[in-house]
């Protein structure tokens, strides 16, 4: 059951995050004749939630591409304790 639930974290976290990536793309460079959005990264947010919090030291440069490679910290980070539960509920059947 738990095995269960977190894999289901794991793919709706990610969906979440390949759909605001795909709305981030799309509104920054206006593509399908959308207008050019500035708030376009604004469901990156939440989902690189605390790292996104630290973005505001970096180089203006640099903020749009670690705002979408926050989110990518906090999916590898459920993926691993999703494997780590894994193990632990395989060791407790054996």
């Amino acid at each position: 059951m738990a095995v269960t639930i977190c894999r289901m974290v794991v793919i709706g976290i990610t969906a979440l995050y390949l759909f605001a990536l795909g709305y981030f793309v799309i509104g920054t460079y206006g593509l399908f004749g959308q207008e050019a959005d500035p708030m376009a990264g604004v469901f990156l947010l939440p989902l690189g939630l605390p790292w996104s919090l630290l973005l505001t030291g970096l180089p203006e440069a640099l903020r749009p591409w670690a705002l979408v490679a926050a989110p990518l910290i906090n999916i590898a980070f459920f993926t691993v304790m999703c494997r780590r539960t894994t193990a632990r509920v395989r060791a407790a059947k054996n």
